[in-house]
């Protein structure tokens, strides 16, 4: 018992799981999810590359099956799934998952519709060309290697890559704490991108996306606004907005239109895509599609979208757009790991990583060529000193049957150099340089030494080389080496000259791979769908319920009755609810909402929400903020304010106030004070007015009064206004309708009371006075007819639209009322059930 206690040992809990935890996302941060700034690939794709390199199954060797490759890759270098492995091959070989596939594939490797590749044993790989650039150069001493998971083989830590891999491949992945979502980009951009930086190190960013404007995705499609792209390029961090290309056919014979989407946002699922659009015309989200068709095949994609007549092409796109992924957004976060840390780039960090990169593998690749053609100039002078002195070396060699005896012989003596070189036109500059060939070869004298690898090439030179013209031929080989060797020098010492290596060699990769960018990108930053981009602007009768439900209907759901009708049904209403107001408007449109408190409020039609006849709608409070016990008393459709327009408030005990129509400019969400009003009193009506328009105010006992605009001065909106009109009996009496009448205008007053009478009378026939007075007749009031409820400006030609508090609505013609005076009854425009009374009216 005591000696197992004494192998108990006591941990902190809390520093053991913060030690373990960060051991383990550490570990998934560098060794699994994020890319290497340098080479743009993940330990996986680093390992799947590398073991087609040393199998040979380069891009122009034959196709080797993926299933031997995933078996090198898992048995030697990525001790994970195999299906791990191949899911990344296949990925590495879909031209719609990367702008620059790195391999390439015979067989079945998945498509855009979400299909999956065969299995392993049935398809066949081989490196593509492009992934060559990427490799090349690693036998050359470029790279340091690192130990495999078990210590039996070696892996590069990093590749020697050519290419900005990065940027022109992208890269995605979810490690512990953070995530990276690097897009695909045109390698002709990014080339031109680096050689400006190596032109000039202090580019900025601004002035690198005159190089790369913008991200280039394999599916193609366009990039909408460039906000996101500048963002993420200065800071790392961005979101872009991605749609399908389409394009529109118009057929005029048969008078409809189809929709031709022949490129998609990337990484959508095409069936997925098909389906969501299908689904939509099922629910009923999206309307106005005939037929939906996937016509798609091996020379691209094809989905047709029939469009019914009659329907708004642009509003069925910008529902699609919103709807499906028909447009997405690309939330673009630059995280790769830089100098074994994930960091978050921004575009010209990773081109100065890329550059600093190119710089060491040069550097390095160039000190490797420097060793190699000073170790081959070494043999090539022991070679020509020994073919100088031939007839001596051939005595040694015979003089003794004991190689070690003549390697001894031919080392301890000093040999003589005659100055034969002179008939090769060699250089003396090129030829003794002992800086540049570690040479024993310093003057022509009888001092020169040969080396024991000099000695051991002397003996296996064969004997074609004694002619004359092989010994030529081995000074020139030696001359070329000394100028090849001074060359890689230069590159070594001088920096500019580094740079121009490094330079030249990405011209002749644009060269080799340089395309043409297939994402269009739209550099209007307001191009992004609102809602009202969603709404067909059409005419919409809007009504509103004494309880606050708000809702708007097509005006076409309405046909045309003969006056006495008994209307349609156009809102299923609560009980001990009535209809309040109605308004007619375009779903566009932007309406004033005014308060019986006096206060204003704005609203867009297209936030309203479209209702069916049955339907009560929403709760206005939902909308806009009102206050207790405050209703919406007046609408008015406002879409441009001017300085020369006024707008004429009105209460229901006759007060009347002129205010410039600028001052009700700017919205707010708890809204503003309109106009003050006094104890019992509420606002009833507002209205725009013109220089020279008449102003028409009716109370609710029939009389009306009419004076001129001008005999109301202009006031801030926190004001009380003026009398409009003198009511005597202000418990039963109170007015209800306010109308402009332009200047010189012929329009006709139509008046209706709460029991269906009305009737059409010229404006004229109301007598012009001053404001203040108690009125004239306009309509008689008696027991038949009821209270006057509302009067409207209108023209022969007009429509009106006539509401009961019980929901019923009828749209009648003007031409079918007759045109009477003044002092007369009416006649019967609505016939009304019993207690339903007119609550409401409105021209068309």
């Amino acid at each position: 018992m005591n000696s197992f206690a004494k192998e108990i040992k006591l941990i902190n809990i809390e520093e053991e799981l913060k030690n373990s935890y960060l051991d383990y996302a550490m570990s998934v941060i560098i060794g699994r999810a994020l890319p290497d700034v340098r080479d743009g690939l993940k330990p996986v794709h680093r390992r799947i590359l590398y073991a087609m390199y040393v199998l040979g199954n380069t891009w122009n060797k034959p196709y080797k099956k993926s299933a031997r490759i995933v078996g090198d890759v898992i048995g030697k270098y990525h001790p994970h799934g195999d299906n791990a492995v191949y899911d990344t091959i296949v990925r590495l070989a879909q031209i719609f998952s990367l702008r620059y596939p790195l391999i390439n594939g015979q067989g079945n490797f998945g498509s855009i519709d979400g299909d999956s590749a065969a299995a392993m044993r049935y398809t066949e790989v081989k490196m593509s060309k492009i992934s060559q650039e990427i490799i090349t150069d690693l036998e050359k001493n470029t790279v340091n290697f690192l130990p495999n998971y078990d210590g039996t083989e070696k892996i590069p830590e990093i590749m020697p890559t050519k290419i900005p891999n990065l940027l022109i491949n992208g890269s995605s992945g979810i490690a512990v704490g953070m995530t990276t979502n690097i897009p695909p980009h045109n390698i002709t951009e990014v080339i031109n991108a680096c050689l400006a930086y190596i032109n000039n190190n202090s580019i900025t960013t601004k002035d690198l996306m005159n190089h790369i404007p913008g991200p280039d995705f394999p599916t193609a499609g366009i990039i909408y606004g460039i906000n996101g792209i500048e963002n993420a390029y200065s800071t790392g961090k961005g979101k872009i907005f991605l749609r399908g290309r389409i394009k529109i056919i118009k057929d005029e014979k048969k008078n409809y239109k189809t929709i031709i989407i022949y490129e998609l946002p990337y990484q959508v699922n095409k069936s997925k895509l098909i389906e969501k659009i299908a689904f939509l015309i099922k629910e009923k989200k999206i309307q106005g599609i005939k037929t939906l068709r996937d016509e798609s095949d091996k020379d691209g994609i094809r989905i047709l979208i029939k469009i019914k007549k009659d329907i708004s092409i642009n509003v069925l796109l910008n529902n699609l757009y919103k709807l499906t992924s028909l447009q997405t957004t690309f939330s673009i976060k630059m995280v790769s790991l830089y100098k074994g840390e994930p960091k978050l780039m921004s575009l010209k960090k990773i081109i100065k990583a890329f550059i600093s990169h190119r710089r060491e593998i040069v550097i390095r690749r160039t000190n490797y060529e420097i060793d190699k053609a000073r170790n081959k100039a070494h043999i090539l002078e022991g070679l020509i000193v020994a073919l100088l002195n031939i007839q001596e070396i051939i005595k040694i060699i015979r003089s003794s049957k004991i190689s070690e005896t003549i390697r001894n012989k031919i080392y301890i003596q000093s040999w003589k150099i005659p100055n034969i070189f002179q008939i090769f036109d060699l250089k003396e500059k090129k030829t003794l340089n002992i800086y540049l060939t570690n040479s024993n070869l310093i003057k022509f004298n009888d001092n020169y030494h040969f080396s024991y690898k000099q000695i051991q090439a002397i003996l296996e030179l064969k004997l074609n080389k004694l002619t004359t013209l092989e010994h030529k031929k081995l000074c020139i080989e030696y001359q070329n080496l000394i100028y090849k060797i001074s060359k890689l020098i230069k590159i070594i010492n001088n920096y500019e000259y580094l740079m121009k290596v490094i330079y030249n060699e990405l011209i002749l990769i644009k060269k080799e791979f340089g395309d043409h960018r297939k994402t269009e990108i739209i550099f209007n930053n307001n191009s992004f769908i609102q809602k009202k981009d969603l709404i067909n602007h059409e005419k919409v009768i809007i009504t509103l319920s004494y309880q606050g439900y708000i809702k708007y209907q097509k005006i076409t759901e309405y046909n045309l009755q003969h006056r006495g009708g008994k209307g349609k049904l156009a809102i299923k209403l609560k009980e001990n609810d009535f209809i309040h107001k109605i308004l007619i408007a375009y779903t566009h449109d932007n309406i004033l909402c005014f308060s019986n408190k006096g206060r204003l409020y704005w609203l867009k039609v297209y936030n309203i929400p479209e209702a069916n006849r049955y339907a009560k709608g929403r709760p206005i409070i939902n909308l806009i903020s009102l206050r207790d016990k405050e209703v919406i008393n007046s609408f008015l459709v406002v879409n441009d304010y001017t300085n020369n327009s006024n707008l004429i408030l009105v209460t229901s005990q006759g007060k009347i106030k002129k205010t410039n129509l600028k001052k009700f400019s700017n919205p707010r969400s708890n809204g503003i004070i309109a106009i003050k009003l006094k104890k019992n009193d509420t606002l009833i009506g507002v209205s725009l007015v013109n220089k020279d328009d008449k102003i028409m105010l009716f109370s609710s006992s029939g009389k009306a009064v009419k004076f001129n605009e001008s005999q109301i001065r202009s006031m801030e909106r926190n004001t009380i206004g003026v009398k409009g009109m003198n009511i005597l009996n202000k418990k039963d009496d109170y007015i209800v309708s306010l109308i402009i009448i332009k200047h010189k205008s012929k329009n006709n007053i139509f008046t209706i009371t709460e029991n269906g009478y009305g009737k059409c009378t010229n404006h004229i026939a109301f007598p012009t006075k001053s404001r203040s007075t108690k009125g004239v007749i306009s309509i008689k009031i008696n027991k038949r007819n009821g209270k006057l409820i509302g009067s409207l400006k209108v023209e022969n030609n007009d429509q009106v639209i006539i509401i009961t508090n019980m929901g019923t609505l009828i749209r009648v013609n003007i031409s079918e009322i007759c045109v009477v005076g003044r002092n007369t009854k009416g006649v019967i425009i609505m016939k009304t059930k019993f207690n339903e009374k007119i609550v409401g009216l409105q021209k068309i």
